[in-house]
């Protein structure tokens, strides 16, 4: 199963709105066939694992391990339930519980049915944090949040009037890339999008590039800015239109109601189950007043001081769990457990 598991963050970053998933064919202890899910839409772990197998004749005195129960219905490929009943199967090992109301228990109880012997919660907590994207967009109906926030040593997270300061080292700024590269989307507010015009893209790892989300409640935005570049699928907040553009789409949402509440709830329609939040001060606040938030990644730069500018949020939050050094920055871990 940990094999399972490793294969299974081969797709990470390319698999959402679906989940990771890693399979292991095991014949009398000797690995057979292994395979995972890489890119939504594709062939499921299930099926390329089976289709690795040289010798399908071992099949029916083979055990599978799966981290996440096999699905039961017609989705962007046929069930995988089926595939390890046809292939003959009569012994299989899973992870986690399938969360989606598609699945839900029915994958297990189709393998039963057909007679086939099945073990349920193996490393079980390592597959809910395998997949704590996938499992916290079903349970909570809103995307897992990422915040992220570089900040000086004396606490400021820009200079005075939102003067954009180069904060993060090197090394710090690979790492931010790389956690845009795990998340579906990317969001930030008006004056970051304003100030700093990010483009909030992959460029310093490998990976995709997430999908951008940015408020502009009054579009006050000036359309030069890199955000409408339309190189990548960018969401636009707002109060004045609903419009659909290539590459680009404005949300208008209702004044009268709790702005951030709204977002998530039409993220989840849109199938989104992460976001890395990259905002100023007031947007990250507001997200960890109303505990909208599940993990946060603070880099302090422990050489530099500013002594005036934008205060970084004040962390009263959730529950430190790792700190390391990445150049002059420590990076601070927190979890909102």
């Amino acid at each position: 199963m940990r094999r399972a598991l490793e294969l299974a963050r081969l797709g990470s970053g390319y698999t959402a709105p679906n989940p990771m998933v890693g399979c292991v064919v095991m014949h009398k202890e000797q690995v057979i066939g292994e395979g995972w899910h890489h890119q939504y839409g594709g062939p499921h772990a299930e099926i390329n694992a089976i289709a690795s197998v040289h010798d399908k004749s071992l099949l029916p005195e083979s055990r599978v391990y799966v981290t996440l129960e096999p699905c039961s219905h017609f989705g962007k490929t046929p069930p995988c339930a089926d595939l390890l009943i046809n292939s003959g199967v009569r012994d299989v090992v899973i992870c986690n519980l399938d969360p989606n109301p598609l699945v839900a228990g029915r994958g297990v109880q189709k393998l039963l049915d057909a007679g086939i012997k099945v073990e349920t919660g193996l490393l079980e907590q390592e597959g809910q944090e395998l997949n704590k994207r996938f499992f916290t967009s079903h349970r909570l109906k809103r995307p897992y949040i990422t915040l992220k926030w570089a900040e000086t040593a004396d606490g400021f997270i820009a200079g005075p009037g939102c003067e954009q300061v180069q904060i993060s080292g090197a090394l710090a700024k690979r790492f931010v890339h790389k956690l845009r590269a795990e998340e579906q989307a990317i969001l930030v507010g008006t004056r970051t999008a304003l100030h700093d015009n990010p483009r909030l893209n992959t460029r310093h790892w490998s990976g995709k590039s997430p999908i951008r989300i940015v408020i502009d409640r009054q579009l006050s935005l000036p359309k030069t800015i890199n955000l409408f570049d339309r190189r990548q699928p960018t969401i636009v907040y707002n109060y004045k239109k609903q419009e659909e553009q290539e590459n680009l789409y404005f949300v208008q949402l209702h004044e009268n109601e709790p702005l951030l509440p709204q977002i998530m709830t039409d993220l989840h329609k849109r199938n989104v189950i992460s976001v890395l939040v990259e905002g100023g001060t007031y947007l990250l606040e507001s997200l960890l007043q109303e505990n909208l938030w599940n993990e946060a990644f603070i880099l302090k730069n422990t050489a530099l001081t500013i002594a005036d500018g934008i205060k970084a949020p004040t962390m009263n939050y959730g529950t430190l769990t790792e700190q390391q050094t990445l150049g002059s920055d420590q990076l601070l871990h927190y979890r909102n457990i």
